[in-house]
């Protein structure tokens, strides 16, 4: 039998996944009366307003001074990438297009490298970028123009300290060089640790070439990034890179 307690836990769980999937797909708070009406969770519009507030008291949610609604902060991402987040499968036809372009003959290193940036970029919508171990000068990315066109990236300095995070390399390098704990590192804010992206997330995978080098590709995004097909496309372009070359 599951106790009281834990089926309240099991309640704040769902809500909070809910606002973050509901906030990453359309970057609008999102309030009580929204959630009861679309989702059955049996529960009346007072218990929901009640269930929202303790996850704002609990540093999950914040609430913008002018909506009713609440958005997720980095504390409620962490909390969702770690305990409420299921990885989602590509479609087949992804994973055909994925393969249909590493049959073109590409056999130089910096070409495979280059179009499995793009192949990532394409998949996810966000910037993406390879390194090699060893190599602290190169790093191959694509879809930074991607950055502009994230609606809470509107300020304009804020964009322009992004690019130049990107094009200076060394310090991206270094967040995503870093020690990987888990085969997928997601780092959410401001643990990247790189001040001119600290509102984005970085996730970061490694990849090995049969004959040849290995290294990390990650994926930068605002911070309500799509987590789930993120991990998925790393997953699957970084397993396919180890098979194909």
């Amino acid at each position: 039998m599951v106790s009281k307690q834990a089926d309240t836990q099991s309640r704040k769980d769902r809500v909070l996944g809910i606002v973050v999937e509901e906030y990453i797909r359309n970057v609008s708070p999102v309030g009580s009366s929204y959630i009861v009406q679309h989702y059955s969770l049996d529960v009346s519009p007072a218990t929901m307003r009640n269930i929202l507030a303790e996850l704002e008291e609990e540093g999950f949610l914040s609430h913008p001074h002018t909506s009713a609604g609440r958005v997720p902060t980095q504390v409620g991402y962490r909390y969702y990438v770690d305990n409420l987040m299921n990885e989602i499968q590509l479609l087949a036809e992804e994973k055909e297009r994925v393969k249909a372009e590493y049959k073109k003959g590409i056999s130089e290193l910096e070409t495979v490298l280059n179009k499995t940036s793009e192949v990532i970029s394409n998949l996810t919508h966000y910037t993406s970028m390879i390194s090699i171990d060893g190599e602290d000068d190169k790093l191959f990315y694509h879809g930074i123009s991607h950055v502009a066109g994230y609606p809470e990236f509107h300020d304009f300095k804020r964009i322009q300290q992004i690019l130049h995070a990107l094009e200076e390399k060394e310090r991206i390098l270094e967040a995503i060089n870093r020690v990987l704990q888990k085969k997928i590192q997601i780092y959410i804010g401001s643990e990247i640790t790189c001040q001119d992206v600290s509102g984005c997330s970085l996730a970061v995978s490694r990849y090995e070439i049969k004959n040849g080098p290995s290294g990390r590709i990650a994926v930068l995004g605002p911070t309500r990034m799509d987590y789930e097909r993120v991990v998925s496309t790393l997953n699957y372009v970084s397993q396919l890179m180890k098979e194909i070359f």
